[in-house]
């Protein structure tokens, strides 16, 4: 059985919108910690985190305007001091972490994720999208980070834009294989409750 589930009324953000993106805001923070949670997913010294596949859900399940929408709520609820970021931070000074890119970049992930499936709506339109989500996440990312820490970081001598890039190395195998993971369960997911994007 099919079910439909409405997250937009008429123009208006709908009581479940609001549900949705204090969902997704909660999903990220796990994402963010589950190492805390589950601590054997460090692995070889890097923890494996779920922020980048549960900002690529979003976009897919929601769409490109709720999807965004959810992003910001996490952003905003961590910039004003709720420990939801990674160790359990939190607070306005995080704009100053190298790593603030990444989560500035989520919001521009769910936005283009769910601009793309709003168009294409395969199965391989759906991995497709989660893919450059990811690709998006860690151009912007590394970007931030590499300017971050020449500028205003203190970035050792010996830091320059290829070790940036080295240091995106170890997670890419899990973030590659997390979106292809997210394309198929969010376009399952979708077809199953239907969400009506807004």
């Amino acid at each position: 059985m099919m079910t439909t589930v409405t997250v937009k009324e008429k123009g208006r953000i709908s009581p479940l919108t609001i549900v949705y993106s204090g969902m997704f805001a909660a999903l990220m923070m796990i994402g963010a910690n589950i190492t805390a949670f589950v601590p054997f997913l460090v692995v070889g010294g890097v923890p494996i985190t779920l922020q980048t596949f549960f900002a690529i859900l979003a976009g897919l399940l929601l769409g490109s305007r709720l999807g965004a929408m959810a992003m910001t709520v996490y952003l905003f609820i961590g910039l004003v001091g709720a420990p939801v970021f990674s160790k359990f931070g939190g607070g306005i000074g995080y704009i100053l972490y190298p790593t603030f890119g990444f989560l500035v970049s989520y919001i521009l992930v769910a936005y283009l994720v769910g601009k793309m499936v709003e168009k294409y709506g395969s199965l391989n339109g759906y991995i497709i999208a989660a893919l450059v989500g990811m690709i998006v996440n860690y151009i912007l990312g590394t970007n931030w980070m590499y300017f971050a820490y020449k500028f205003w970081a203190a970035a050792p001598d010996a830091f320059t834009y290829k070790v940036a890039w080295l240091w995106m190395i170890p997670p890419l195998p899990k973030d590659i294989l997390l979106s292809i993971l997210a394309g198929m369960f969010g376009h399952r997911m979708y077809k199953v409750l239907k969400v009506r994007r807004g």
